[in-house]
């Protein structure tokens, strides 16, 4: 089967309109339809109202921590990913304080391999930093899911319960909440995706007459950032529909859940 071209997918995100034939083959091709569901997604996400994520770099004291768990040497105290520490910031050598360098333990003593130059030669094998990366990364999971346990549960602005339109069955529930910052989410959940096409949430007028689309819902769940200064109030349904995968952006008429925000 001839698959569509990275091109043709990305104009159908973007709201092309490549005819039928473009249309029907991704009806029939599971992975044309998933690369378009995410590119269509990417479309989505960046309009107006929509925040990126921004990436921040892990500072110094996430490699201090591997450093220190993994008992290495001074030799690579430095950071990585960052500008080299000072000279003051390293352990002293026995020359310098003057004091008796402490005997390795006896793990310490089995479980390294001294090589000329004073690198442990484990420390050289890249499985070495994956592990000690991936520790570290699961740690401060636990801590921070820890930390998330003891939070106070943060009451909703507004929530509605979902029900079904038409022929659907499915039923779900939506609830918006602010952070510190003053950005709203909203958080939607469904029990079951009926859609044939993709599923899409919008936020729609009391007399169905205006909407906004924010985003594609890929699970039974999903998170969605309230544009800044669109009041809730004169757009108070949260709505689920089932979009076709033919580049329209526009709502394709057919909901599966419908609910109204109680704010």
């Amino acid at each position: 089967m001839q698959h569509l071209d990275p091109e043709s997918l990305s104009l159908l995100a973007l709201g092309e309109k490549l005819g039928d034939d473009a249309a029907d083959h991704l009806r029939s091709c599971a992975s044309c339809a998933a690369e378009y569901v995410g590119l269509r997604r990417a479309v989505v996400a960046a309009k107006p109202g929509h925040d990126a994520a921004a990436l921040e770099s892990p500072g110094p004291q996430v490699w201090a921590g591997i450093h220190s768990d993994l008992g290495l040497s001074a030799a690579v105290a430095d950071d990585p990913l960052g500008s080299p520490s000072s000279k003051g910031s390293r352990p002293p050598s026995s020359a310098q304080s003057g004091s008796p360098t402490p005997l390795p333990t006896r793990q310490q003593r089995t479980g390294r391999k001294r090589e000329p130059g004073g690198v442990s030669g484990w420390i050289r094998r890249p499985g070495v930093w994956l592990a000690a990366a991936a520790a570290t990364a699961l740690l401060a999971a636990g801590v921070f899911w820890s930390v998330e346990q003891n939070q106070p549960t943060v009451p909703p602005l507004a929530q509605a319960q979902l029900t079904p339109v038409d022929q659907h069955s499915a039923t779900g529930s939506a609830r918006v909440v602010e952070a510190k910052d003053g950005q709203r989410t909203l958080e939607v959940r469904v029990d079951k995706n009926e859609a044939r096409g993709y599923q899409e949430v919008w936020l729609i007028a009391p007399d169905l007459s205006r909407l906004v689309s924010l985003g594609v819902m890929t699970s039974d769940t999903g998170t969605f950032s309230v544009p800044a200064g669109l009041d809730l109030r004169d757009y108070p349904i949260v709505d689920v529909s089932d979009e076709p995968v033919d580049g329209n952006p526009a709502h394709s008429s057919v909901s599966i859940v419908r609910g109204t925000l109680a704010l």
